[in-house]
């Protein structure tokens, strides 16, 4: 990361702390919790509870749209990822109560998908970001990530198969897109024939753990929803992927957020930490592929360890102070 880039990401993170009210953060780092009522096989409540997100407190555009506060030069933005959650989150309560408002909610926020939908300088279309992010180096805007792509499908479809509009359905279709694309995609195939799907578009690729598998649940709900076999090739691809690969993210003593090759390993913070079990059983769930569960459980063992814990926050104390 570059001088400036190091400095703006300083001032971001001040901001973001040290001021009163509510950030960003705010909607990000709730509880991560697996979804019981979640189904397997059809599409139906989403994998994970957004129950909070569904209820966010934050700023909302003059539609009812959540913005998120970044501070600093960022300010208020859209985020495709926080509403596409949100709207899951109120997909959610709606299938528990039934509530008019619910289904508004996320009606509204498919509606804002559908709209905000572009294609980017490769015909690609995607949901993008109009923010400057600080992530390696700087992501310049507009830039897009696969984890926007999985959970705008996830939540497109279900609204899909709520009110019957091909809307939804033909911008799902649209989105499902950027998963077969390596040039303006979110897609890549590495030396060993592996596919990935990015939730950073940078090069060389640095396969972040919670977004790969949030993209992939995107394929999935488009193969359930559209029974197309190439959604069930990559699904399945991307399966083989996660088996091959996820010693790589352990430790040994935590879990490892991404794959780069930088000395110093980026492990995950507790939050990611915690979200990548409760992904990893949800995953289990899906497919009912064990070495998922098994490395659930072994990660919960980590996070139940005091000494791994306290090791844990060592290391990633270590990692910033070197590369942030």
């Amino acid at each position: 990361m570059s001088l400036s880039s190091k400095l703006n990401y300083y001032r971001r993170i001040l901001s973001t702390y040290l001021r009163p009210g509510r950030s960003q953060l705010s909607f990000w780092h709730d509880t991560p919790v697996a979804n019981p009522a979640a189904l397997t096989g059809e599409l139906g409540e989403y994998y994970m509870d957004f129950s909070q997100k569904a209820d966010y407190a934050g700023p909302h555009d003059g539609a009812g749209i959540p913005l998120l506060d970044y501070r600093g030069t960022i300010g208020l933005q859209y985020n495709p990822i926080a509403i596409a959650q949100w709207g899951l989150g109120n997909f959610g309560w709606f299938c528990r109560t039934g509530h008019a408002e619910r289904r508004d909610k996320f009606v509204r926020a498919s509606d804002w998908l559908c709209e905000h939908l572009e294609t980017n300088a490769h015909g690609v279309w995607v949901w993008n970001h109009y923010f400057d992010w600080e992530y390696r180096s700087t992501l310049r805007a507009p830039w897009y990530s696969g984890l926007a792509q999985g959970q705008g499908i996830s939540l497109l479809l279900r609204t899909y198969k709520e009110v019957s509009d091909d809307r939804y359905l033909c911008a799902a279709e649209k989105a499902f897109g950027s998963f077969l694309q390596s040039d303006g995609g979110v897609a890549f195939t590495d030396g060993n024939g592996d596919v990935w799907f990015e939730e950073y578009i940078i090069s060389p690729p640095t396969h972040i753990l919670n977004g790969f598998i949030w993209a992939l649940w995107g394929v999935y709900d488009y193969w359930l929803a559209t029974g197309s076999a190439l959604a069930k090739e990559l699904f399945t691809a991307g399966i083989r992927t996660l088996k091959n690969k996820l010693d790589s993210y352990d430790l040994g003593f935590w879990s490892r957020y991404e794959l780069t090759g930088t000395l110093l390993p980026m492990i995950a913070s507790p939050f990611y930490h915690r979200l990548h079990i409760v992904q990893l059983r949800m995953m289990y769930r899906l497919t009912g592929e064990k070495v998922f569960s098994d490395y659930a459980e072994r990660w919960e063992r980590y996070e139940q360890n005091p000494f791994k814990r306290t090791r844990a926050l060592c290391y990633k104390s270590a990692f910033k102070l070197c590369y942030y």
